[in-house]
């Protein structure tokens, strides 16, 4: 009897994997993609550049938006370079080598299903992203795959130029900076949006915040606080304190410019601080007095604004940073870049997270993160992808091979050179406050403050605890830094523009008081 029941056992499992593997070969098809160009943009159509095709489960956004892995909802990004793509002919897509991609299988092995399919050609290279105004897409198009199939696709969308909002209290702002442009051998435009604060008068000496988005945020950002009611029923109320905001561009040529000076990307932080803020300031503030300067941010605008008060500290007299980005690299998000010989991989041979919910589950791996930006990279690499590691790499790098940054870590084994590690310490914040504190620490009194929660979606908070204990060891001064962590809160959960414009009028205050 027991040797029946083992038979029968092993015969039905036998027969369950075979099935298995039957509808595991049946349930993955090939899509091919016949994409064509629009006649009525064939004129303003590049025959050079890089071709994107974006298969999402999402069916409420442009799958062409989804350039960041949602863990949630899955956004598959594939991408290849092509030297000339004749718009009077369809270009046939097919799983064939030359693609980079972000899934594990291929156009030859979709998994059955339905996805949201758009195609974006970029063309241009004058910005570091996708969305860059004149790149050419397709309308999103929904398609079920169960058999391998052909689909055709039309590119008939173009990327508009950004527009800010019209209103009586706005102001666009664009210099040429001479200095990044001598740098470049072009003209570089620095960018800006002003929001000016109600009854306001010409050449009057107002306080001035300098708002430094999140990662990629672009001078355009302002129309997200003109089209909330309640925020501008606020602002122009007369409750709201007298402050021009200033909102930066992040745009820089690898990703965010950071707003600071690098080897690969240019002298970005000399080209704000020497250039764009005296011809702002010469505009709307009739003073250039830094007595009533500010700056703010979350996120890359913690980062930033936080090293701009850090290495201008004559320059701004406060600021106030939410959620920054890792500033010591004994924590870089989880990585110690000193001693850890491998990004993607930790000591105890786990693959390292980049993402968690606030719960702490782990929602990504730096494996895949990584990957998004290697497909986004005309390098095929992170690189150059326009995104969060392409942009640290081209800060912190020196300058490497073919134009492009040295790379603290490889793209597909996440093995880290430790001769590039070093190089990172002139941005590491611990080490530049230490090295330095003797002549900074009093130049900064008073002027520094802190958000972090101590469940940041990114791990953030285990550089900024690093830096909060240095603080607390320094002498002559005693640091007065103030920084708050917040139990079980997430990243940038509790910054807003309103929050932050009355934390700078308690620091006028506090000013106007001594």
């Amino acid at each position: 009897m027991k040797n029946l029941k083992e038979t029968a056992f092993l015969m039905a499992t036998l027969f369950f994997l075979s099935h298995q593997i039957v509808f595991g070969q049946q349930s993955n098809y090939g899509v091919s993609i016949d994409i064509s160009v629009e006649k009525e943009l064939m004129d303003s159509f590049k025959e050079k550049g890089r071709l994107f095709i974006f298969m999402s489960l999402d069916s409420i956004r442009e799958p062409r938006t989804l350039t960041w892995p949602n863990p949630r909802v899955k956004t598959h990004i594939f991408a290849k370079n092509i030297d000339d793509f004749d718009p009077k002919k369809s270009f046939k897509s097919t799983g064939d080598t030359g693609w980079i991609g972000t899934p594990e299988w291929s156009l030859n092995n979709v998994p059955a299903g339905t996805y949201y399919v758009q195609v974006v050609w970029d063309q241009h290279s004058n910005e570091s992203r996708t969305d860059e105004p004149g790149n050419i897409f397709s309308e999103k198009k929904r398609i079920t795959v169960n058999q391998s199939q052909k689909i055709s696709i039309v590119l008939n969308q173009i990327v508009e130029k950004r527009k800010v909002d019209a209103h009586p209290l706005v102001r666009m702002i664009e210099l040429k900076s001479d200095t990044l442009s001598e740098w470049w051998k072009k003209d570089i435009l620095l960018k800006a949006s002003v929001l000016l604060p109600h009854n306001y008068e010409n050449n009057k000496e107002y306080p001035i915040r300098y708002n430094v988005g999140g990662y990629g945020d672009r001078y355009d950002r302002i129309n997200w606080l003109l089209r909330d009611t309640a925020f501008m029923n606020w602002w122009v109320s007369g409750e709201a304190p007298e402050i021009i905001n200033v909102f930066l561009d992040g745009e820089g040529p690898f990703g965010d410019s950071y707003q600071m000076d690098s080897e690969n990307s240019g002298p970005y932080g000399h080209a704000l601080v020497k250039e764009l803020i005296p011809h702002i300031e010469e505009q709307f503030r009739g003073t250039e007095s830094a007595t009533y300067r500010f700056t703010d941010g979350c996120s890359t605008g913690g980062w930033v604004s936080l090293g701009l008060q850090l290495y201008y500290p004559e320059m701004f007299n406060g600021v106030f940073s939410y959620s920054p980005d890792a500033i010591a690299f004994e924590n870089y998000q989880l990585i110690n870049i000193y001693n850890d010989k491998n990004a993607f991989v930790n000591e105890y041979g786990y693959e390292r997270p980049v993402m968690r919910e606030i719960s702490g589950q782990p929602m990504l791996s730096l494996r895949e993160f990584i990957q998004y930006e290697n497909v986004l990279g005309s390098s095929d690499t992170y690189l150059n992808s326009g995104g969060q590691f392409s942009a640290h790499t081209a800060l912190y790098s020196p300058k490497g091979d073919n134009g492009l940054p040295k790379q603290l870590f490889d793209p597909f084994t996440g093995e880290i050179d430790d001769e590039v590690a070093e190089h990172w310490k002139k941005y590491d914040f611990k080490l530049y406050a230490k090295d330095n504190w003797p002549e900074l620490g009093p130049k900064i009194q008073g002027k520094i403050y802190i958000w972090m929660g101590d469940m940041d979606h990114f791990y953030l908070n285990t550089g900024t605890r690093e830096f909060d204990s240095f603080l607390k060891t320094t002498e002559n001064p005693t640091s007065d830094a103030v920084i708050t962590f917040s139990a079980m809160e997430g990243h940038c959960t509790q910054f807003s523009d309103k929050k932050v414009i009355l934390q700078i009028q308690e620091r006028i205050n506090a000013i106007n008081e001594k």
